[in-house]
């Protein structure tokens, strides 16, 4: 009796050994799974106080020294003196200046109103600035879309208007391009005030960059880094990393962006939602665009994104 507990014992021993083993390999690398993995950044932009064109009118100088001029819509002084006659004395003389003057008057408000009319947009001393974020997950297979991310960061440029603007549209038409690879996606705005803006903007930033253990490419401001990731390669193969981590599964970009005035992307819960979003994001144009920053990971090759790197670190992304 006492040979055949020993023999069913035996083999359930060894079953509980090696399911110790493992347990303790994936909770000894525990942090590791969780840590974030290499990162790409691009990003540039300033929030500074927009400047406000004014426009000024034409002015045109009267023919012949004064009278009527075609499209001036104004009067000379040579049309005045058949008004009132020169003959008047003091008192037509008289007439006459104060008729300029109340003329003058009329002139520059005139002139005041038609500025304000056709000023661009007026944007007050603390305008309205929209902060948004979007995240796009995709299957690991979409290795490509990691080249096509690393090309657009070594050519950007992240300092004018136009180049901001740019990136942004290089980048959706890049996701727009792998629709068979997406599988999560989240969208946010938040409206603030221009004097808050910056701080916000860099609350976002820094929430996706500390999910990097490390930003192995990254060109911020027309200032390109390139850092080769540390072993990395050697923990591709390594057999406890395949246990404690399993394969890679996952790519996760990010696009933020701080806006002038007025702009929403909604919440996402499907892809024709996620299609829209990206092409309205995509289509910004520079002068609209404040502050950048598109964040991708893993940008490394041969580095990995894991179905538990995903749900630790992304939870509020939807399946689409």
């Amino acid at each position: 009796m006492r040979k055949k507990i020993q023999q069913i014992l035996k083999p359930l021993l060894k079953i509980s050994v090696v399911l110790s083993l493992v347990l303790g390999l994936a909770l000894g690398n525990a942090d590791s799974a969780l840590a974030a993995r290499t990162g790409g950044r691009i990003g540039g932009g300033s929030f500074r106080m927009p400047s406000s064109r004014t426009y000024t009118p034409r002015t045109y100088a009267p023919p012949n020294g004064g009278g009527y001029y075609p499209g001036g819509g104004g009067f000379g002084f040579p049309f005045l003196i058949p008004f009132w006659g020169i003959g008047g004395g003091f008192g037509g003389v008289f007439t006459i200046l104060i008729f300029l003057a109340v003329a003058n008057f009329l002139v520059q408000s005139f002139r005041r109103v038609t500025s304000e009319q056709t000023e661009d947009v007026g944007y007050g001393s603390n305008p309205e600035v929209s902060v948004t974020s979007l995240q796009v997950g995709l299957l690991a297979q979409a290795r490509e879309l990691q080249t096509e991310l690393n090309q657009i960061a070594e050519k950007a440029d992240t300092n004018s208007p136009e180049g901001k603007a740019e990136i942004l549209q290089q980048v959706s038409l890049a996701l727009l391009r792998h629709p068979e690879y997406w599988v999560y996606a989240g969208g946010s705005t938040q409206q603030v005030k221009l004097n808050s803006a910056e701080s916000q903007f860099n609350h976002l930033s820094l929430a996706e960059r500390s999910k990097f253990s490390e930003e192995t490419l990254s060109n911020v401001n027309n200032q390109l880094k390139s850092v080769l990731a540390k072993e990395l390669a050697g923990d591709v193969d390594n057999p406890t990393r395949l246990i404690s981590e399993g394969p890679g599964e996952y790519i996760i970009v990010t696009l933020l962006a701080a806006t002038l005035g007025k702009f929403a992307i909604g919440k996402i819960n499907s892809s024709d939602e996620l299609r829209q979003a990206l092409r309205k994001i995509g289509g910004l144009p520079g002068e609209q665009v404040l502050a950048i920053e598109v964040l991708w990971t893993p940008q490394a090759e041969g580095d990995t994104l894991t179905s538990d790197d995903l749900f630790a670190e992304y939870p509020d992304l939807t399946l689409v």
